[in-house]
């Protein structure tokens, strides 16, 4: 029996061709926009703003059911904690990565943040949160919100089990089930 083997040059350019088409699925965005389809939700007035209420405002946000609100009190302040509708399946906790205040942040290669949290203007707007866990690459977030300016941001990492983007996982498996089949065609011959 005659084994057809694809020459290297062809298999080489199918492999990057397969590569491309993966990383054109990827998800990256460009800009962030209060509301949008990557909004986690809304901390209302998000007070007091240091990195510990963050993260307790994020990780409470993190286990509300789609849609629902409570209320966290630190302090004097009474926060109201709205989760949005936008369904991200299971979220790992959110841990303290770090901060800045420009409306330019760079996500790297998508897998070392899973939350942006952006304050406005102290107690006059609150605080808008994304989900950023299936975005890469450099994003801009809006300078104002509800009329006022941006006071900073603040990432978080994942903790706990992360859930890998869709298109590393197809890349993933492609790249597998092409490597069993050129196995297979060493093996039979």
């Amino acid at each position: 029996m005659k084994v057809k083997i694809i020459p290297t040059k062809k298999l080489a350019m199918l492999s990057a061709a397969f590569c491309a088409v993966m990383l054109a699925f990827s998800h990256n965005a460009s800009a962030l926009t209060i509301g949008d389809s990557q909004e986690l939700g809304f901390v209302d007035p998000g007070l007091p703003a240091g990195d510990a209420n963050r993260t307790l405002f994020v990780n409470t946000m993190i286990g509300l059911a789609l849609g629902d609100s409570t209320h966290v009190i630190v302090g004097p302040h009474d926060n109201l904690i709205t989760r949005s509708n936008n369904d991200f399946g299971p979220l790992p906790t959110a841990v303290f990565a770090l901060n800045g205040d420009s409306t330019s942040i760079d996500l790297g290669d998508g897998t070392l943040y899973s939350y942006l949290y952006a304050k406005y203007d102290g107690p006059n707007f609150g605080a808008e949160v994304w989900y950023v866990g299936n975005l890469s690459g450099i994003i801009t977030i809006p300078a104002t919100g509800g009329g006022y300016g941006l006071s900073g941001w603040t990432l978080f990492g994942p903790g706990g089990v992360q859930v890998p983007d869709g298109g590393i996982t197809v890349m993933l498996l492609g790249a597998a089930l092409g490597a069993l089949g050129i196995a297979r065609r060493f093996l039979m011959s």
